[in-house]
């Protein structure tokens, strides 16, 4: 398969793109930093260097002409203010899929947070940072622009506590689970799963278990 990754540089993505570079899939990676090519071909990962709060769907179309699958996996970072929030983790991700469809590629996984539902119909959790409250509201308002879309096999993960602990191999995956924490490798494993057996339509929340991946994504509803 041919995959691309928008943000490809972040602590997932690149997981993602040495796991599926490493069993012979075409990665191309998504980044705004052209500092960062030489980390992406470092995995097996072929750089483009494209600012996604500036460039336009035909320029992101043309990036994805012939690819099987795109996977957003970009953010505005723990340092961005509010207004990034909206231009990266909203905007940016409705981008991708925009010129997906342009570009004819169906699959897309987006990575979106456990929490959403916590700002759903403009509701503020009370004791949260107005900045995460952002960060919340644009993953939602992301997910809401990219489901459903008639043009493409859409499927959100929604990881919860993001670790760097190695990855076990086993998860818990599925509509609504409890709040909890999951290794990054572990949610780059099912992303790869996810584009294996892509579930159209799925917005499942992932958290570390005791299921095997694979088959944690098989039995999705």
């Amino acid at each position: 398969m041919r995959i691309v990754i928008a943000g490809a540089h972040g602590q997932v993505a690149r997981r993602l793109g040495r796991l599926l570079s490493s069993r012979g899939d075409t990665v191309t990676g998504i980044i705004r930093n052209p500092d960062h090519r030489a980390d992406l071909e470092s995995d097996g990962v072929e750089p483009v260097v494209l600012d996604l709060e500036q460039a336009s769907v035909e320029e992101v179309a043309a990036v994805l002409t012939g690819a099987d699958g795109v996977v957003f996996a970009a953010g505005g970072g723990p340092n961005s203010g509010i207004a990034r929030k909206d231009t990266v983790d909203r905007a940016a991700a409705v981008l991708l899929a925009d010129a997906a469809e342009a570009a004819g590629v169906r699959r897309y996984a987006l990575v979106s947070s456990m929490g959403v539902d916590a700002v759903a119909d403009g509701a503020t959790p009370d004791g949260v940072d107005e900045v995460f409250v952002a960060y919340l509201r644009a993953k939602l308002a992301a997910e809401q622009n990219v489901l459903p879309r008639p043009g493409l096999d859409v499927t959100i993960v929604r990881p919860g506590g993001l670790t760097d602990d190695p990855g076990t191999g086993r998860v818990h995956l599925d509509r609504h689970v409890p709040r909890g924490q999951v290794p990054r490798d572990d949610v780059a494993a099912v992303l790869v799963a996810l584009l294996d057996d892509p579930r159209s339509g799925a917005v499942v929340e992932l958290v570390g278990g005791d299921t095997p991946v694979t088959e944690a994504v098989a039995a999705i509803p």
